[in-house]
């Protein structure tokens, strides 16, 4: 199980105000309530397309995105949902892709692993671990050449950081100053591997220093917390102070993909769960939004809201069509035998 680090960690909370807190907590509840609706719809077998749920991770998403301005970028990898939706993007337009329909943020053509948005600074998701890192580091260093002060983002699991491509992204971002931050996303497990058996030490944060760069460790089920360290990060690489690495600390409710909670696939998840479920991110803003005086009634909307925004993406995906057969090797290379 994930233990808290003392050295080079955040404990101390931000204090976060009511209305920013809020708009922190929409984002959240319709990740959350969007994630869990699309459990159902696997379980019906209405989504068939391979997807990974980050339900329980919502905090991470939201407190990086919120910290982000429109026009900046970034990168995810398989489980995506979250960062698509905490950047602002159509959720008609993600559920329509996992029902592999035309009107699909990829055209029905990627499903949940490959969603895009560039007219919000998501310029892709890709399932291959690490891949989206040197993208990412690629971006920021057209920014920085552009002078157009945008930050490039991604984010990545614990698994990704055991991959060449992370080290020599960071190396080079580190090297060159350049106006990315590094999000791992660490859930204790890569696929069904906990972290114990994968690394001598549960170290990732430390990796910052060894490549020269800020390495922070944070309580990633604590939305504030994400937030302020986020908007650090942010305001360091827009001004010119080069990338951050930033680890936070979270658990996935669900099975690595899929919408079964994987109790029992060969590792002690049934113990760990039931720990990482007192630490809910929605509960815990929720909880905080209460002590500052917002109403039971006024949340309760806002879960409501969410969940006529889901039902209305439904029905647009089940009434959208799907792409004609005639366009499949559009947007393909190939080469015509002569």
């Amino acid at each position: 199980m994930l233990q808290s680090h003392s050295v080079e960690a955040r404990t101390a909370r931000p204090t976060i105000d009511t209305p920013l807190l809020t708009t922190l907590f929409r984002s959240m509840m319709r990740i959350r309530a969007t994630e869990e609706t699309i459990a159902v719809l696997l379980d019906k077998n209405e989504i068939r397309c391979p997807t990974h749920l980050c339900t329980g991770q919502e905090a991470i998403a939201t407190g990086v995105c919120a910290a982000l301005r429109k026009d900046d970028y970034i990168f995810g990898g398989h489980r995506s949902h979250g960062h698509y939706l905490a950047k602002g993007c159509d959720l008609r337009a993600l559920m329509a892709e996992l029902y592999g329909k035309a009107t699909g943020c990829s055209r029905g053509r990627g499903g949940s692993m490959h969603l895009i948005a560039q007219e919000l600074g998501l310029l892709g998701t890709v399932p291959l671990v690490a891949a989206t890192i040197p993208i990412a580091v690629g971006s920021a260093l057209a920014s920085k050449l552009r002078r157009d002060s945008r930050v490039s983002v991604a984010f990545f699991g614990d698994g990704a950081t055991e991959e060449g491509h992370f080290h020599e992204s960071v190396n080079f971002a580190g090297l060159r100053q350049l106006p990315v931050i590094f999000i791992c996303e660490n859930n204790a497990y890569s696929s069904h591997m906990p972290i114990q058996e994968r690394r001598v030490k549960d170290n990732i944060y430390q990796t910052g220093a060894a490549h020269g760069i800020p390495g922070i460790c944070v309580d990633g089920n604590d939305v504030e917390v994400v937030y302020s360290a986020a908007a650090d990060a942010v305001g360091r690489a827009r001004n010119g102070f080069g990338p951050t690495l930033l680890e936070c600390r979270t658990y996935r409710w669900r099975g690595h993909v899929g919408s079964s909670m994987d109790l029992d696939v060969g590792v002690k998840r049934k113990d760990e769960l039931q720990h990482w479920l007192s630490k809910d991110p929605v509960a815990r803003a929720r909880t905080a939004l209460i002590s500052q005086g917002v109403s039971l009634e006024a949340l309760q909307e806002i879960e409501c809201e969410a969940g006529a925004e889901i039902e209305d993406a439904i029905q647009f995906a089940r009434n959208s069509a799907y792409p004609n057969p005639s366009q499949l090797l559009e947007h393909v290379f190939y080469a015509e035998r002569s």
